[in-house]
């Protein structure tokens, strides 16, 4: 009976953060965190704790006409095989296309919800994926890993917290250096001393949240530090430091 409950909800968009719609340039899609097995309500505190970044996401991004919405999902469970918040993700996508039309998407995921963007790249409106302490299966490295074909063409940024004793921050380097092997365009930075919420550099990870966005959506110049990850051969750019302060001169 919970499991009909589950499959009879269904998942939506939040309300629009940005211009009107018919300016819409960009979308940023908000992948809230979930839990490995659960066929319960999503909880609303996980959208609740993304809208600050939402907030500095669209104030940067208004001249260029970015909104952002934050995917509520049908329940709050990825459920093995059926991968659902992935599958939510790339719902939102498509409603995303139907809503404002051929604009380019950056799918911005934390915890589970990074592996859910992780998973949901391969949809065609998408132009990037922020990873933030993704969620990833201990199984990473064995027989079934996780994929990552599917982030051929995109540009991916992935950034943990050294101190995460959440979600494995290992895991996470492990996934961007296979990744790397067939996409250049894949970096990863870490931040240290902090864990899962990455709330003692708020702040440095919210800026470089903003760069990658406006840079892989409308073309912005990046940082040179995320410049140089992007370059850099692994494991200099899958391990590159997120510098305190930073950002503080990009006006972000």
């Amino acid at each position: 009976m919970q499991q009909e409950a589950t499959q009879a909800r269904e998942a939506r968009l939040g309300k629009a953060v940005g211009p009107v719609p018919g300016a819409v340039g960009g979308v940023a899609l908000l992948l809230p965190a979930g839990e490995e097995n659960s066929t319960r309500r999503p909880s609303p505190l996980s959208a609740t704790a993304l809208r600050p970044l939402a907030r500095r996401l669209t104030r940067a991004g208004r001249a260029e006409g970015l909104i952002t919405h934050t995917v509520h999902y049908r329940g709050r469970g990825w459920n093995g095989a059926q991968a659902e918040l992935a599958r939510d993700a790339r719902w939102a996508a498509d409603e995303v296309v139907r809503r404002y039309g051929d604009v380019p998407v950056c799918l911005v995921g934390v915890d589970m919800g990074g592996r859910a963007a992780l998973h949901a790249a391969d949809h065609a409106a998408v132009e990037s994926v922020l990873a933030l302490a993704p969620w990833l299966p201990e199984d990473d490295v064995a027989v079934s890993p996780e994929p990552v074909r599917q982030l051929a063409g995109r540009r991916v940024l992935i950034v943990h917290g050294t101190d995460d004793r959440r979600t494995d921050p290992e895991l996470s380097f492990r996934l961007a250096g296979r990744a790397k092997k067939t996409n250049r365009d894949v970096c990863r930075f870490e931040v240290h001393s902090d864990g899962h919420g990455l709330h003692q550099h708020r702040s440095e990870v919210a800026a470089l949240a903003v760069d990658f966005t406006l840079g892989t959506l409308f073309g912005h110049p990046f940082s040179r530090p995320l410049q140089d990850a992007l370059a850099a051969p692994p494991p200099i750019g899958l391990r590159m430091p997120l510098a305190v302060g930073f950002g503080r001169s990009l006006e972000l």
